[in-house]
């Protein structure tokens, strides 16, 4: 008798608990059971909701990670520096033809294209221009050319 009772108080104790957790207001076992399976129905349909977010963060991350930009202005010319964490075929040619269309002489580059993509270089302004041209012109040349190699990329996919 003694065990009965004792199992019957741990199910009343199983039951408040559970009540608990998902917020029930309801008194009798059934519906207490009723509610907690709603709440895990619930629950499912939020995690649901949570993975297709991940995967759409994840997918517009993929297809938006640009390469970073950064252009300085040197006594005579530009430090310019490009980055990505992954490798970018066909963006070197990309931007050495935006500063040939800028009339920036390439002084000095170094760049890496294996499982990344940097380049630094040091850039100086064809004498024969009559135009002064700034960094931020460097920057958005750049920036365009990466923006016109994505494209390039993303329809060739």
């Amino acid at each position: 008798m003694v065990s009965r009772e004792h199992k019957r108080a741990e199910l009343h104790e199983k039951l408040q608990l559970l009540r608990s957790i998902t917020n029930s207001h309801a008194v009798n076992k059934t519906t207490i059971i009723v509610d907690a399976s709603k709440y895990i129905e619930e629950l499912k349909q939020k995690v649901e909701r949570l993975n297709q977010d991940i995967s759409a963060a994840q997918t517009s991350n993929d297809q938006n990670a640009l390469p970073m930009v950064a252009v300085e202005t040197l006594e005579k010319g530009f430090l310019i520096n490009v980055f990505s964490e992954k490798s970018c075929p066909g963006l070197l040619v990309s931007l050495l033809e935006a500063f040939e269309e800028l009339g920036l002489n390439i002084l000095e580059a170094r760049v890496s294209c294996t499982d990344s993509f940097r380049l630094q270089a040091v850039g100086g302004e064809n004498e024969e221009q009559s135009e002064s041209i700034d960094a931020q012109v460097v920057k958005q040349a750049v920036l365009q050319a990466i923006k016109n190699w994505s494209e390039g990329t993303d329809q060739q996919e």
